[in-house]
């Protein structure tokens, strides 16, 4: 017991020193990531006087709520489609639904390439936003289907019986069960689309960007704080995202129990 928790210990070091190591720098007056010289917030500034930057964050938060909101609906719908579905086939439809999830993203991201090319589609907001919609609903499936194989048919059999048509039965029944389903699907795809590199570097066209392709051409210019200073930045606010989502279905958790 006491080795599995060191090298859980020693795991999470190695998952997060690089980030506090980057977080530290980013503070750091000296201009280097070599010797830290004293504490300033010049790179923070320096980050939010760049227009340009903040037009591309702007990009990147209309794209990730954009696309995790889209995807959550399909991503509902499809789940309850493969619910419903026949044995033999409810294993294809899941099959066909990892194929996203566990390909290679530099394959997707070539594929989505090819496909945007071959349909006349101009790089830029829509192809992006129609890739992350897409790798974003094989994640939303996967979170909501958990949440409808664990409802009792009982419940729909019941509502039946009292005299609920199709629809009531959905928005009453169905839909309130698999909420706390739908929001970790949806801020998982949030994640996702906020986080995506691979993906968006191949789709993304000639005046438009995101936040993960700019911090990547930011880095391959030379070593600058500013890059250290957004990447703190970009992290605290996933990190926001995973704290909220853990109080919801907190709060959720609780008033079901109550219940």
């Amino acid at each position: 017991m006491k080795f599995s928790r060191l090298y859980l210990a020693l795991v999470f070091f190695i998952l997060y020193m690089p980030i506090f190591y980057l977080i530290y720098y980013s503070f750091n007056s000296g201009g280097t990531m070599h010797h830290f010289e004293s504490f300033t917030l010049d790179w923070y500034k320096e980050v939010f006087d760049d227009t340009r930057l903040l037009i591309i964050v702007l990009h990147t938060m209309i794209i990730a709520l954009l696309s995790s909101s889209l995807a959550t609906i399909i991503g509902v719908f499809g789940a309850i489609a493969i619910y419903y579905a026949k044995h033999r086939w409810k294993q294809t439809l899941l099959t066909l639904n990892n194929i996203l999830i566990v390909s290679p993203d530099v394959i997707i991201g070539a594929s989505f390439l090819i496909l945007f090319t071959i349909a006349g589609i101009q790089l830029g907001f829509t192809s992006v936003l129609l890739s992350h919609i897409a790798f974003s609903i094989p994640i939303v499936v996967l979170m909501v289907l958990p949440k409808l194989q664990e409802m009792s048919p009982t419940f729909i059999d019941a509502a039946r019986d009292l005299g609920a048509n199709e629809w009531n039965v959905f928005t009453k029944v169905v839909l309130p069960y698999i909420t706390p389903g739908i929001f970790a699907g949806f801020f998982m795809a949030l994640t996702y689309s906020l986080d995506d590199f691979a993906v968006t570097f191949f789709v993304t066209g000639n005046g438009f960007s995101t936040l993960s392709v700019e911090i990547y051409s930011l880095a391959r210019q030379g070593i600058s704080l500013s890059v250290n200073a957004l990447s703190t930045l970009l992290f605290l606010f996933t990190l926001s995202l995973v704290v909220v989502y853990y109080v919801m279905t907190q709060r959720a958790s609780v008033k079901g129990g109550q219940k």
